[in-house]
């Protein structure tokens, strides 16, 4: 009979992804592997569009800088610490929302239109419009004579 180890709740994993959490603390390189925290987000697709949606609340929109180069939209951006009210000292301190820079890249397809990207801020959702190019009809050639 072979045994199995009983693992009931992945607690290998779980330690696994605390030490990598904690093993860029204080990093500053400026990838995603090393970035502060990852913003949620949600990709629709549309007959004629891309629309994603970002999770950045509490980041200024000035902050956050959208490119799009050869194909890959990168998002990144940062979010601080809430300053404490002024001649008032913090005198502790829990913190649970990630904090720091952020980056996201998505590879999009050659089907996008990148000359008419849009994006707003609503409530601290970023919506990013991604517009796709019409597609090329078949057509009847007739053959002159």
């Amino acid at each position: 009979m072979q045994k199995v180890r009983y693992n009931p709740w992945g607690v290998g994993e779980l330690q696994n992804e605390i030490n990598r959490l904690f093993s860029n603390w204080g990093d500053t390189e400026s990838s995603a592997a090393t970035a502060g925290w990852v913003p949620t987000v949600d990709i629709q697709e549309f007959d004629n569009r891309f629309q994603l949606f970002v999770d950045v609340p509490g980041v200024d929109p000035d902050a956050v800088e959208i490119t799009l180069d050869n194909g890959v939209l990168t998002i990144s951006g940062e979010r601080g610490l809430p300053e404490a009210p002024e001649g008032e000292q913090i005198l502790n301190r829990r913190t649970e929302r990630g904090q720091g820079r952020f980056y996201r890249r998505f590879i999009l397809p050659d089907t996008v239109d990148a000359d008419n990207v849009q994006a707003t801020d609503r409530h601290g959702v970023l919506e990013i419009s991604i517009p796709k190019k019409a597609k090329a009809q078949p057509r009847r050639i007739k053959v002159a004579a």
